[in-house]
């Protein structure tokens, strides 16, 4: 992994510094053109570093990325100050609203100059097997960066070159269906290209491979199946934390694509996977957040960090209880959703959740808190007779655990890791995409259950009709994955995004769930508007 971090550093410093002038511009530091540069294997992992280094910085997953949509769903709650802007529906307030759109292009140019330049590398300089591997990783990142464009802002422009290629800033925006198709396209040749993990040509840790090129795959043909499908969903939420069905119909773009048959490439691409035997679920829930398990066994893809170094993040001091810059962290998953596991027996939250924790002190000790209020008799006290509060009622905060074991705690910064996509949700999109497909037949039953009894749940009710099935496998996704930014996702592709918040309408500590039909989409950036004469207007609300 160190050889990793170097590498990104290097590519980052040397090679890929960029202007914000223009979101696919790059601006020279160097004397080295890109011809002269493009010279060797080395030369070409280099390039392919600066692809990834883009997900390190302040245009994705150092902070805006995650604020402007894990934020933004109805598990989440947090302090005012923190979830006052994206958190409450009004992400034109935050700093960072423009900056994923910055990001996931320029992510798309430099895989757009690495696609276009390492096919002409010598073949004396290069072994055939790393050309192939540094292909499929720029084709996958180009791919995955116009999955995350499409789900944020709609149909998107699709540029396939470079500037060097093709100088024409004026693209204008691509259909839904079509921006899919592209995604799909670059998703294969990901995968004809790629290694699997267990593969030593799958390259250094921390990359994509092979797997994670085909777990996307299942997730992209997943959403586009959910977003044609129509039916109806039931979710838990609401003020009473009621169970509420609600009418699904077509996501806005995707009625021209074949719900049944995108579902069918889903569990099809799922099942392959599941059967390659490359991944497999830890035995102990707790166990997948651990320091030293990091990159290893259901970990498909991570956002890599790095103690000493710039590659660290705000995810421990704004997601864990005690945190060093705040007292007590910022972030936490509402009662409401707490009550969705089974409290007693499901370790996502007996091991996941913080039930006794110390608002951190730089000086003197600070208060104990224990949660929830309601189990007083278990988490008032401790094992050593010291004593825990809770008023029962803003000191109800969930804080979870996942970001919690780091390096050190005690800074601001940590090397915490940022799940992109664990191997349970391989699982259980399959469960999902067999039970539109099939109906809830056992190999759906028998996914679904693989994720609930690691976490020591009971199994899924039997007997579910597929609407039932169809309702628990989502309320099954937001139990696994909270606060892994996957739950607004999942409101949204299933198109009952806006009806779920607005049911709850003022959620705990008061944050506002109240959405309209400008939530659906992040606006485009006003200075692509303005670049880009082919864009003649924005997202409906903006």
């Amino acid at each position: 992994m160190k050889r990793l971090h170097i590498l990104l550093i290097a590519a980052a410093g040397l090679l890929f510094t960029t202007s914000c002038k223009k979101t696919l511009e790059e601006k020279a530091y160097s004397f080295i053109s890109p011809d002269d540069f493009y010279s060797s294997g080395d030369d070409a992992k280099v390039a392919v570093n600066g692809i990834y280094s883009e997900l390190y910085t302040y245009d994705l997953y150092l902070q805006p990325f995650w604020n402007l949509t894990l934020l933004d769903d109805d598990h989440v709650s947090g302090a005012d100050w923190y979830l006052g802007a994206a958190g409450a529906g009004n992400p034109q307030s935050y700093w960072g609203i423009d900056r994923p759109w910055a990001g996931l292009y320029l992510i798309i140019a430099r895989a757009n100059t690495v696609l276009e330049k390492v096919p002409g590398i010598a073949s004396a300089n290069i072994t055939d097997d790393l050309r192939s591997r540094v292909m499929g990783e720029a084709y996958f990142l180009r791919g995955w960066a116009y999955f995350q464009l499409v789900q944020l802002y709609g149909g998107v422009p699709l540029r396939m070159h470079s500037l060097s290629v093709d100088p024409n800033q004026n693209v204008p925006r691509s259909s839904v269906k079509a921006t899919y198709d592209s995604i799909i396209s670059n998703l294969k040749n990901a995968e004809s290209h790629l290694f699997y993990a267990s593969d030593s040509r799958s390259g250094e840790t921390g990359r994509v491979n092979k797997g994670v090129a085909q777990g996307f795959l299942a997730k992209v043909y997943a959403t586009m199946g959910s977003g044609a499908l129509t039916g109806s969903i039931t979710v838990r939420g609401g003020e009473d934390n009621a169970f509420y069905p609600y009418t699904k119909t077509v996501v806005a773009g995707y009625d021209s694509l074949d719900s049944k048959a995108c579902y069918t490439l889903a569990r099809d691409k799922a099942l392959e996977l599941i059967n390659s035997g490359e991944y497999t679920l830890f035995d102990n829930w707790a166990d997948i957040w651990l320091k030293a398990n990091r990159n290893l066994k259901e970990h498909m893809w991570e956002i890599q960090s790095l103690a000493g170094s710039s590659f660290l993040n705000d995810l421990h001091a704004y997601f864990t209880a005690g945190s060093y810059p705040f007292g007590l962290g910022a972030v936490w998953m509402t009662n409401n959703h707490y009550l969705n596991y089974e409290e007693d027996i499901d370790t996502r939250v007996l091991d996941g959740v913080t039930h006794q924790y110390t608002a951190y002190r730089a000086v003197s000790a600070g208060t104990n808190y224990y949660y929830p209020s309601w189990k007083s008799a278990k988490y008032s006290t401790d094992a050593s007779g010291n004593s825990y509060y809770n008023n029962g009622g803003t000191d109800d905060k969930a804080f979870v655990t996942k970001f919690s074991d780091v390096s050190s705690p005690d800074v601001s910064t940590s090397d915490a890791f940022f799940p992109v996509m664990r191997y349970s949700e391989v699982l259980l999109l399959y469960a999902e995409a067999e039970n539109e497909v099939t109906g809830p037949d056992a190999n759906a039953y028998l996914y679904l259950n693989k994720v609930r009894l690691r976490s020591k749940a009971t199994s899924a009710p039997a007997g579910l009709s597929q609407d039932e099935f169809r309702s628990f496998v989502l309320e099954e996704r937001g139990r696994e994955f909270s606060l892994e930014n996957i739950r607004k996702y999942d409101l949204l592709r299933w198109g009952v995004y806006l009806q779920v918040m607005n049911k709850i309408s003022l959620g705990q500590n008061n944050i506002s769930k109240v959405r309209t039909t400008k939530n659906l989409l992040l606006p485009i950036p006003t200075s692509e508007l303005s670049a880009n004469s082919a864009i003649t207007s924005n997202n409906p609300g903006w």
